[in-house]
């Protein structure tokens, strides 16, 4: 195919305009109706044969199909019509260089039409790599030096002031402008306001101004007051001065910028997504929960979308065998109990729609999708009628996390409960640490603190308004409250 057009396109073009080339691609190639679908599939068939041949072409000069079998062909050569559209493609043939030729036009109203026929058949928006407008064109053209963040750059670490017992959110938004695609996102000035540009209602627009302030180079510490009003305005259970928990900020916070968000429901059918916002597409995952009769083996299957996992520290609170009774050590051990099929009991029968009666059961959890970034909330807090207390028991977690293991379609064939799966792994659900928020103290007198993670293997300690550099030794060794994992590899659906 030539990239450079050719003469009789541009011939073409300058007699017909353009306009030929957007019915062609409206009606019979990327339909962008239901109507237009239908009028194809009458009127795309070859005009000699009859038949529905997959090289199927329509003239831009007449109303008139023919397949590649020499139809085409011949109607070009009687009639002196020598360019063809592939109603299958939308490429453009001429016949008289006898190659299939690429115009910048009319590509771009090509790509114009697929995106419509996309969006009228319920389907995202399809990938396509970045190209400069015009007026971004004229900036590259004025500005022909780039500027690259040098290798020890410390663009986008703010100290953030304590406004009193404000640790807690301080650690979090550390731990969100240091999300690569959340940072990515906002910094493209993506977000589209649902308050009419009213900064002080919407959160989105205060979480996209604080991404410019920490990515200003400016190492200022910087004040969340008006964060901080928005979070009590539309979490009001987090309203007031006292220390609130680090987890219960994070899960509060992702609510309200979800719903600030505008994002549509999935049109692909999937239950594990609720829009197609920036925070379900990156923290949203789907947790399987299989629940099996004991009497007749039949299987009930539910799927729940989540933000984060908890996981239990302590001994398993269910559970006769010696395994149950283990308390975990490491992050694996946590997720190999997590996804452990667990046994109801005869005080919690469900009604079995196989036996038709109340039955003993298991219930197991499992991955059925994988967020972007996976949250990890280690439970240290415990709270009951007799206690209050803190678990401080080390949990060791690795700085590359393989989540293969705990798949559902790995997890489900590998009950063998010894948490050692014999199936390889995928590089798809391999993860890499780039934050943890640790907590210092009792439940009485504690203190929030993260590390964040600059460049691939650049380490900070954020406290407040200090920032100091940090070793990943560091980070391993420290307590661990909640761990934020991102994707090593991505893939466009």
């Amino acid at each position: 195919m030539s990239m450079e057009g050719c003469v009789h396109l541009s011939e073409f073009k300058s007699t017909k305009g353009t306009q030929p080339f957007r019915l062609i691609y409206s009606f019979f190639v990327f339909c962008t109706s239901k109507a237009a679908r239908q009028q194809k599939a009458k009127w795309c068939v070859c005009s000699v044969c009859g038949n529905h041949s997959p090289r199927l072409h329509a003239c831009l000069h007449c109303v008139h199909f023919a397949c590649y079998q020499g139809h085409i062909q011949d109607h070009s050569t009687s009639m002196q019509h020598n360019l063809v559209v592939d109603v299958e493609q939308g490429q453009i043939l001429c016949m008289a260089c006898g190659d299939y030729v690429y115009d910048l036009e009319v590509g771009r109203i090509a790509q114009a039409c697929k995106e419509k026929f996309r969006r009228s058949l319920g389907l995202d928006t399809q990938y396509r790599a970045w190209e400069p407008d015009a007026v971004e064109m004229t900036l590259l053209q004025a500005h022909p030096k780039r500027r690259r963040p040098a290798a020890n750059s410390t663009i986008g670490l703010r100290g953030l002031i304590n406004l009193g017992n404000t640790c807690f959110m301080s650690c979090i938004i550390q731990a969100l402008t240091h999300t690569p695609l959340l940072r990515d996102y906002f910094l493209s000035d993506k977000h589209v306001c649902q308050f009419n540009n009213d900064a002080t209602r919407c959160l989105v627009c205060e979480i996209s101004r604080l991404f410019q302030e920490f990515y200003s180079g400016n190492k200022a510490p910087l004040i969340l007051h008006k964060l901080l009003h928005l979070i009590w305005t539309h979490a009001r259970h987090l309203a007031g001065y006292e220390q609130q928990d680090a987890h219960e900020f994070f899960i509060a916070a992702l609510d309200v910028l979800h719903r600030h968000c505008q994002g549509n429901p999935p049109s692909n059918g999937d239950s594990t997504h609720t829009c197609s916002c920036i925070i379900d597409q990156i923290f949203t995952g789907g947790l399987q929960s299989d629940v099996v009769c004991q009497a007749c083996n039949g299987v009930s299957t539910t799927i729940d979308p989540f933000w984060d996992i908890s996981l239990d520290l302590g001994p398993c609170p269910y559970g006769t065998s010696k395994a149950d009774k283990t308390v975990p050590t490491s992050l694996a051990d946590c997720l190999d109990r997590f996804t452990r099929p667990e046994h109801l009991g005869s005080s919690a029968k469900i009604k079995c729609s196989g036996c038709q009666s109340y039955q003993e059961s298991t219930k197991q959890l499992t991955m059925k999708k994988l967020p972007i970034v996976c949250s990890f909330h280690l439970k240290r807090f415990e709270h009951s009628n007799r206690l209050h207390k803190k678990i401080s028991t080390f949990i060791s977690f690795p700085e590359h996390l393989d989540m293969t293991p705990f798949m559902s379609n790995r997890r489900n064939n590998n009950n063998n409960h010894n948490g050692v799966t014999t199936h390889p792994t995928d590089i798809n659900n391999r993860y890499s640490l780039f934050a943890v928020v640790n907590h210092v103290g009792n439940l009485d007198a504690g203190h929030y603190t993260a590390y964040v993670r600059q460049h691939r293997d650049q380490w900070y300690k954020c406290d407040d308004h200090m920032i100091t550099r940090a070793t990943i030794q560091d980070v391993l060794q420290s307590e661990g409250y909640l761990l934020f994992y991102h994707k090593q590899i991505l893939e466009y659906d």
